[in-house]
């Protein structure tokens, strides 16, 4: 955490071979020794207003602390601790090379002592089992500050496991209220300019507002379509949890656990609440262990190719021909909730997609960096859905609408193992699940247009008489 590896290139190498030439008890007054000493930096702001503090004044009443530091840290100590940083610093970085064990490193962007970014990407390039996790807004104390959890960074890195191999199913840690909390406050932005509406389907057909016809128990099975950027997964996994207590498990892109990708996320300490989240990669393994446990599984046939659609190809659908979870499910006769979500028109268009990118010069070298060391999912696949690479797109916002979700009617595998073993049978019903999934999105498309609340304004005006908290009315189902 902040290694002192980087001692050398930090403010405190110059300040200890100075620190000779100071006499007693100045030597404690320096910000930088005050808070390698102590933890706490002191800020001292520059401009002071007409009638505000003068110097004066703040001078004296900062120097009964001066003196207090000045006797119980007498320089021969400080002068003492920076010897030992320097040599211990000196013994690591010669013995770097030899460190094969797993490392992750926590740096923080406003380290005011040591240049912990930088000797992050270091030491990145130089252990060969190396994770690191930035941290933009926290200091050099990141350990002490509010708001910084250890065991959360672990978790979210990848780094806990409980054998030898990572399992990100069975290594799940359940979330801790703070983390919940951080999630939604992730999200609270895009909830409260997007106030979703959720709708769900009972077992005898009818729609209500609500997640009553969501069953309450495992395995199930939500299949849906994936909006661009996935811009529905918070409000939808937090949604639900807050609701119901059902956490959903979501089958991810693999590259959202590759180590290469972290390289190329600013503040990866950000990109990390997928994991924390109980998102693992899509393989056939990690969807058997979850149904076997009988969790909430979400899964994307169209995936990728469907969340960084090109543009008007909202609300296609980008799945395999032949059938994918049918079998599986049926095995541990899991429910099969199909779902639609629409708005992500309402909120961006798209400015530049797939296509206009790659017009751009240099544009294929970022391409092949995304995408290098990425596992390539459905090779066997032809058509559309075969293309699962990942690029960025490039989004203008536009005056906030609103989010539907629907769930549609469930749908049964439980005793029907040995007729869905049958490649037809078991096709029939993807083909059917597609077809639920694709007439939920119509379902809101047309039934949105009757919501008076659809614009932010509408609801802004509501929230105002009847209070911040109150539901927001919608359309009648």
């Amino acid at each position: 955490v902040n290694p002192g590896t980087s001692f050398h290139r930090s403010q405190l190498q110059s300040l200890s071979a100075l620190l000779d030439l100071v006499p007693d008890p100045f030597h404690s007054s320096t910000p930088q020794l005050l808070n390698f000493l102590t933890g706490n930096f002191m800020k001292m702001s520059p401009r002071f207003g007409g009638a505000g503090q003068a110097l004066s004044e703040v001078a004296s009443g900062l120097l009964p602390s001066l003196m207090y530091l000045a006797d119980i840290l007498p320089k021969e100590s400080i002068v003492w601790k920076m010897k030992m940083l320097r040599t211990a610093s000196s013994f690591v970085n010669s013995r770097l090379h030899a460190v094969k064990a797993q490392t992750l490193v926590v740096a923080s962007g406003n380290d005011e002592l040591l240049p912990s970014r930088d000797e992050a990407e270091r030491l990145r390039g130089t252990l060969k089992k190396c994770r690191v996790r930035h941290f933009r807004d926290n200091g050099h104390k990141i350990l002490l500050e509010d708001g910084f959890d250890l065991v959360t960074t672990i978790k979210g890195a990848g780094d806990y496991r409980r054998s030898r191999q990572t399992d990100y199913v069975l290594d799940f840690l359940p979330l801790s209220d703070d983390e919940l909390e951080k999630a939604i406050d992730r999200d609270r932005l895009l909830t409260f300019a997007t106030d979703p509406v959720m709708l769900s389907t009972l077992p005898d057909g009818k729609i209500v507002r609500g997640l009553a016809g969501l069953p309450r128990a495992g395995p199930v099975l939500l299949v849906g379509y994936h909006m661009l950027m996935g811009f529905e997964l918070g409000p939808l996994v937090t949604g639900v949890l807050r609701s119901t207590g059902i956490h959903i498990r979501g089958l991810a892109h693999p590259f959202m656990f590759n180590e290469s990708s972290d390289q190329l996320i600013p503040d990866s300490s950000n990109y990390d609440l997928h994991r924390i989240m109980g998102a693992v990669p899509v393989t056939a393994v990690n969807f058997y262990k979850l149904l076997s446990e009988k969790q909430f599984v979400l899964l994307y046939p169209g995936g990728a190719r469907e969340a960084l659609h090109r543009k008007g190809e909202e609300y296609r659908l980008f799945w395999p021909e032949q059938s994918e979870f049918v079998r599986m499910a049926s095995r541990f006769g899991a429910t099969i909730i199909p779902f639609g979500v629409v708005g992500e028109d309402d909120i961006c268009d798209m400015l530049l997609d797939y296509n206009d990118l790659m017009k751009l010069p240099f544009y294929d070298i970022l391409d092949k960096k995304l995408n290098e060391e990425g596992l390539k999912l459905r090779t066997d696949s032809t058509g559309e859905i075969k293309n699962q690479d990942m690029h960025p797109v490039v989004l203008t916002p536009k005056m906030p609408g609103r989010f539907y979700f629907i769930f549609g009617e469930p749908i049964e595998t439980k005793g029907r193992e040995k007729e869905l073993r049958d490649k037809e049978k078991a096709q029939h019903l993807y083909l059917h699940v597609k077809s639920e999934v694709e007439s939920c999105i119509k379902y809101l498309k047309e039934k949105r247009e009757e919501d008076p609340y659809r614009s932010i304004l509408p609801r802004l005006l509501y929230q105002a008489a009847h209070g911040s908290d109150a539901e927001i009315p919608t359309f009648e189902p």
